[in-house]
């Protein structure tokens, strides 16, 4: 992958990970936006982005992207976990719809500005993205429902169920709309295990794979 030139890095990863928080901090360190879920359904939400309205914004100037952001407000809240509730799957799933727009507002943003993007199957969206890495960040079940529990204030058992929900809802996601399983690492450039490290010294790795 080339720094000097627009890139995209993907990072996928499993709940309790760590992942997330490594995201936005390679963002931080490379000087680069970071995009996840939150953002984007924002985005569709307050905007009503639709393919159609972005096929309009498309029309009306070529770096669509370039010319919206500099029409949004940046008043959009992260919590630390997507945390699933009662009758989420059918939401989290999504429709095909809600998916191709994802997908443009993506590509939009990748073809205005380097960028990290956490989840959204990264890996597939911009599988002949020219100068794209995907990452891919995992942990042991201990390490996993260890920090879940801490962040979230849950019994092991709890945050067990919640990881196990997620785990699921996120395969079935991955597997609906690209015909793929997220635990293949075939899809993925880099595949780490945050397994006795620091989301610190994954960014570094990450930064050194990349010649940084």
């Amino acid at each position: 992958m080339n720094v000097n030139e627009k890139f995209v890095i993907t990072v996928n990863r499993e709940l309790g990970s760590g992942g997330r928080t490594v995201g936005r901090k390679l963002a931080e360190k490379l000087g680069v936006e970071y995009y996840d879920k939150a953002l984007i359904k924002g985005l569709q939400e307050k905007y009503h982005l639709s393919v159609e309205a972005i096929e309009k914004l498309k029309g009306q100037e070529q770096g669509w992207w370039a010319d919206f952001k500099r029409k949004m407000t940046d008043s959009f809240v992260y919590s630390n976990y997507y945390i699933p509730k009662p009758g989420d799957e059918p939401e989290l799933l999504e429709t095909d719809e809600v998916f191709k727009t994802e997908t443009e507002i993506l590509k939009g943003i990748a073809a205005d500005e380097s960028c990290v993007v956490a989840g959204r199957s990264g890996f597939y969206v911009f599988r002949d993205h020219p100068n794209h890495m995907s990452i891919l960040i995992q942990a042991s079940m201990d390490f996993r429902v260890e920090r879940v529990s801490r962040k979230q204030g849950m019994s092991p058992e709890e945050a067990r169920k919640v990881i196990d929900d997620v785990d699921k809802m996120r395969e079935n996601y991955v597997n609906r709309y690209t015909k793929s399983s997220r635990y293949d690492t075939r899809n993925y450039d880099l595949v780490i295990s945050a397994d006795g490290k620091t989301e610190d010294e994954i960014v570094e790795f990450i930064l050194q794979y990349m010649g940084k």
